[in-house]
């Protein structure tokens, strides 16, 4: 499988967020890394808590994808998304394997206080569940 049609499969996703297809679209061995936890969250129940967390934090209205950048086994792609007042310009990083499912994805944010608005708000909802 490549990437373009694993990334097809992300879009679709993001268009309608399903917690089950995420679940199914997450390499058991997968690997998260957040912009604002220091260790990497390793495997794919706690993959699946921030990305879906991650989902319900900056999957609003004003979320879109600016551009990608693709190669044979991930992605790179820029967005965008307005929250309380402050643009978020970030970077997604997703590697699959060749079986299509996630086993690496990546967030870079940017500015500094996007940064700790999405600390902020991603503390309460995954203290929340």
């Amino acid at each position: 499988m490549t990437a373009h049609h694993s990334l097809g499969n992300w879009h679709s996703y993001m268009a309608a967020p399903s917690k089950d297809r995420l679940a199914a679209m997450i390499a058991d061995d997968a690997v998260f890394h957040s912009p604002v936890v220091h260790s990497p969250q390793a495997g794919k129940a706690k993959v699946l808590t921030y990305l879906w967390a991650a989902a319900h934090v900056l999957g609003g209205d004003s979320f879109r994808y600016l551009r990608e950048i693709v190669d044979d086994k991930g992605a790179m792609l820029e967005f965008e998304v307005e929250i309380d007042g402050i643009r978020i310009n970030g970077v997604d990083i997703i590697t699959w394997d060749e079986s299509g499912l996630i086993t690496d994805f990546k967030v870079m944010v940017r500015p500094l206080k996007a940064i700790n608005l999405l600390h902020s708000l991603m503390g309460v909802r995954l203290a929340a569940g």
